[in-house]
């Protein structure tokens, strides 16, 4: 279990993140980035896997920079507010958090990055402007964004059914960087990792974990897949 730690990027920001060690010493580091609903109970959860997967592991909150311990709920309204908040966040201003992030947990060794839905879309941002061993896309919309290429390596997870994230975007995707590992999950919406939302789906978020922890073991870690700690 994780808490909650105050850090600061560099223009002074302070904001807070939430912080999970690993159980023994860690293989690397992952940052954990969040959706529009906050650094919320699911996010912390996710959060504190990486962590018992052994990784040292934090989520920065971003909304922070609107106002410090937003966390919502999956109700239309609350959608509603988060795409709200979500939108006095330049992507440049995320990316000082991110990077803050990073060099809080960078002493566990190799860093990667994990976002979710608006923290996918970031952290294809963070793949291309900061340095990182690796970075794993959950349905983030990355096609306005395709003209910046990623520096690290790269995973993809979508779901088919995802109404939010045409598939002809997804292909752009694809066509734009072929070598990258990408998934589409049949019968999976938007959102299908959090097992608090409707559309949560438990075998296409069991195996895209499965997938996201040998890329992580691979680029991170160092190490083969087969060998890697189980949560």
């Amino acid at each position: 279990m994780g808490e909650f730690t105050t850090i600061m990027a560099r223009d002074g920001h302070e904001f807070q993140a939430w912080l999970t060690a690993a159980p023994a010493r860690p293989r690397g580091a992952v940052v954990v980035l969040q959706e529009i609903f906050g650094v919320n109970g699911h996010i912390r959860a996710v959060t504190d896997a990486f962590a018992a997967a052994g990784y040292t592991a934090i989520a920065p909150a971003l909304f922070d920079r609107v106002r410090r311990g937003i966390e919502l709920g999956y109700t239309p309204a609350e959608q509603q507010q988060g795409a709200g908040y979500r939108k006095q966040i330049a992507p440049e201003t995320a990316l000082r958090d991110i990077a803050a992030a990073a060099a809080v947990v960078r002493h566990s060794g190799r860093t990667g990055i994990v976002g979710y839905c608006w923290g996918g879309s970031l952290a294809y941002l963070a793949a291309c402007e900061l340095t990182l061993a690796a970075a794993v896309v959950y349905y983030g919309r990355v096609g306005e964004f395709l003209e910046k290429k990623p520096r690290c390596p790269i995973m993809y997870h979508y779901g088919a059914t995802d109404h939010s994230i045409p598939l002809a975007e997804v292909e752009r995707v694809r066509a734009a960087q072929p070598a990258a590992p990408l998934y589409v999950y049949e019968g999976a919406g938007h959102g299908f990792n959090c097992d608090q939302r409707g559309s949560y789906d438990a075998a296409a978020a069991a195996l895209a974990r499965t997938r996201t922890l040998d890329f992580l073991a691979r680029h991170i870690a160092g190490t083969d897949p087969s060998s890697r700690a189980q949560p």
